[in-house]
């Protein structure tokens, strides 16, 4: 009798779950942490289409939002305003999300800040039917809808390992980034079409709608509770657990300071990607063409993830991650010197495939490193670096901008990751020795 058959089942009869780990993975055996040996998890793959149709979405949103920006006011400025708008809530209340993920029930957490995000995106639709937005209005309405995604982001990676279990996070994690990656491919390509023909306000409330998708996947699974940690700890405690552990530990706190760092300094370039389109490679930021050139950055970060959890699988994630950064550094440095549209594509492609097998194989590294108890709020730093703190290097990217040009800032974000190659070393103490860190003195 087959493997998890219930007693009173035919041998002949082959129950639900069998028949799509059939669908998935056939006869072959699966190695584990593979990616894909995570989608042999029905809550996984159910979760993970869901998210991935919502972050196409998301992801029209985001590109031309930026260039909307742009268009209205043909300012640098506006546009890092704009961005610290979308992603700086994930600066601020991370920390907060990171908390209650690890104290709510987190499906019914993500069932509604994914409505508190439909209706802002409707709002903000209804906002650029007119032909003179209030910009200060326009602010607001995508601050509200980075409020929600500042709970949703954290809730949703602590939920992994529930998931697919320990051994199979990895593959998990590889296939998250892939999906938001696929997506970024996707929605960029799919909203400079709809902005160039339909306007903004149709791609908003585009965006409105695919919430449903991940409102729906959710729905139709049962995940477990968030585990209970012992009573007794302040509130402020609870708050500081996770910066707390990141400073204990070693290879968590290289890997936090990392991805604080290099989306602080280094990842200017995808906030001001409609101002590098229009000033060094002459094209406009409502053209198809710049929806295509975000979607090329988008496909390079898609194979850069799935890499992770396929190609490289079994390689070091700690040499990967140091690899990643200089070959990140070099094809930024080519993308900032271009002044020519038809290369652009080409380089920022490579762009994203190193920025993304960086960061995943990161993820991957820090997460394989925590207790599910401490999770939420651990990953909830990590959001606030690889989302929160690129808001916060856009809103000071505007000015410097204006100011010395964008070229300079890019160059300056490629020799910041080059120093980084050599700081970022998260191998743990018992491989890499005696490491030096600041956190131990």
């Amino acid at each position: 009798m087959s493997a998890g058959r219930p007693d009173d089942l035919p041998e002949s009869t082959p129950s639900l779950e069998e028949i799509e780990d059939s669908f998935v993975d056939g006869d072959r055996p699966v190695s584990r942490g593979t990616a894909l040996a995570a989608l042999r998890h029905r809550p996984f793959r159910i979760v993970f289409l869901g998210a991935f149709a919502s972050n196409i979405g998301t992801w029209m949103q985001n590109v031309v939002l930026g260039a909307y920006g742009y268009s209205l006011t043909h300012s640098s400025v506006f546009v890092g305003v704009l961005i610290f708008a979308q992603l700086g809530p994930a600066l601020l209340l991370s920390m907060v999300g990171g908390l209650v993920a690890d104290k709510v029930d987190r499906k019914r957490l993500l069932i509604i800040v994914s409505l508190e995000q439909l209706v802002f995106s409707l709002i903000l639709a209804w906002v650029a039917t007119s032909s003179s937005p209030s910009l200060l209005t326009l602010v607001i309405v995508v601050v509200m809808i980075g409020i929600g995604n500042a709970l949703f982001a954290p809730t949703y990676s602590a939920m992994l390992p529930a998931m697919v279990g320990r051994d199979d996070l990895p593959g998990a994690i590889s296939l998250n980034s892939a999906q938001m990656n696929g997506s970024r491919v996707i929605g960029p390509a799919l909203g400079g079409v709809a902005y160039h023909f339909l306007g903004p306000a149709w791609v908003f409330a585009g965006n409105a709608v695919t919430y449903l998708f991940v409102i729906a996947a959710l729905l139709c699974v049962a995940l477990p509770a968030a585990p209970q940690r012992p009573d007794g700890a302040t509130r402020w405690q609870e708050l500081m657990a996770g910066v707390n552990h990141a400073r204990k530990d070693y290879v968590v706190g290289r890997c936090l300071v990392t991805v604080f760092i290099f989306s602080l300094v280094s990842l200017a370039f995808i906030g001001q990607l409609p101002v590098v389109a229009a000033m060094n490679l002459h094209m406009n930021p409502r053209s198809t063409g710049y929806g295509l050139l975000y979607a090329s950055f988008g496909a390079g970060a898609l194979l850069g993830a799935i890499s992770i959890g396929t190609v490289f699988a079994r390689r070091s994630k700690p040499l990967i991650v140091r690899v990643g950064l200089v070959c990140y550094s070099v094809a930024l440095c080519a993308f900032a010197l271009l002044r020519e549209a038809a290369p652009s594509f080409g380089v920022i492609f490579i762009v994203g495939l190193f920025y993304f097998a960086f960061i995943t194989s990161l993820n991957t590294v820090l997460q394989s490193d925590l207790a599910d108890s401490i999770r939420g709020r651990v990953m909830a730093l990590w959001i606030m670096g690889f989302g929160g703190t690129v808001a916060l290097g856009n809103l000071l990217a505007g000015p410097l901008v204006s100011h010395f040009g964008v070229t300079s800032v890019l160059l300056f974000g490629a020799a910041t990751a080059l120093g980084l190659a050599w700081f970022a070393d998260v191998r743990p103490r018992s491989v890499g020795g005696d490491l030096p860190l600041a956190a131990e003195s």
